[in-house]
């Protein structure tokens, strides 16, 4: 198995977890908090491969460096 399969099966199972733990209550905001308990780890392993070179890091995540900044402020990572 691939590892973007392991993520994907790792996603689904935890949001299977969710689900089960709602206890009643509705569904909230699902996508953001996926993103949230994604995207911050992902923001911070890159940041410390690259040393903190917010460009290199921007170039591995394919994303713009102003982007990377504004991400990298909203989860608090240096």
């Amino acid at each position: 198995m691939s590892e973007n399969c392991k993520l994907s099966q790792a996603v689904t199972e935890s949001l299977d977890d969710y689900f089960k733990h709602l206890d009643g209550e509705p569904p909230h905001a699902i996508y953001d908090m996926v993103l949230g308990c994604v995207e911050k780890p992902l923001l911070q392993y890159i940041m410390h491969k690259v040393g903190g070179n917010q460009s290199k890091a921007a170039e591995i995540l394919n994303i713009n460096r102003n982007t990377l900044r504004k991400k990298l402020q909203q989860y608090s990572v240096e």
